[in-house]
């Protein structure tokens, strides 16, 4: 099997596993251009969206105005299969680099590595974790994980539910 490339576009065989509204994001863009920037979500996260005063049931879940949670990030981390997706969860979760990791089967990845253009069926796992412990979770990926240049790309938490940010930081080491 070809190695992992850090930025690969995926495309689910089964696309209601796919997360909230990335299930019907294009990435005809991405595969055009190569760069995560192209994404159609990144325009959102840089758009007013983000700047805008959150409304009342988001604002009880910003993390700046609940004292008992923490900044916190969605980390997306492709492996090759269920075994070693369930493997480095395991660990993440162990060693409390992350609250929370999901896996989700049935993705398809279609790529370019070594000049050549690749489709391999992947698991996606989905780590949930404080922005504070990305660099030691992305040094934990890349020790434990096979690719030679494994996917680690990290999505802000810009609210949600604070028992569940709470319960977040206080499952994550410091």
């Amino acid at each position: 099997m070809a190695t992992s490339l850090c930025c690969r576009a995926f495309v689910s065989s089964a696309p209601s596993q796919l997360v909230g509204a990335f299930s019907s994001l294009s990435f005809s863009s991405y595969l055009t251009t190569g760069c995560a920037h192209s994404l159609p979500f990144v325009r959102l996260l840089r758009s007013d969206f983000c700047t805008r005063k959150p409304d009342k049931t988001v604002r009880a879940g910003n993390m700046e105005a609940n004292s008992n949670t923490v900044p916190s990030i969605v980390v997306y981390v492709t492996v090759p299969n269920r075994e070693a997706g369930r493997k480095l969860a395991g660990s993440i979760v162990k060693e409390k680099l992350a609250a929370c990791v999901n896996i989700l089967p049935g993705v398809e990845s279609v790529y370019e590595w070594e000049g050549k253009i690749n489709t391999d069926p992947e698991e996606l796992l989905i780590i949930k974790t404080r922005q504070s412990l990305l660099p030691a979770l992305t040094e934990h990926v890349k020790a434990n994980h096979e690719y030679d240049v494994p996917e680690v790309i990290a999505l802000p938490i810009i609210g949600g539910s604070p028992q569940y940010l709470e319960w977040l930081k206080n499952s994550t080491r410091d």
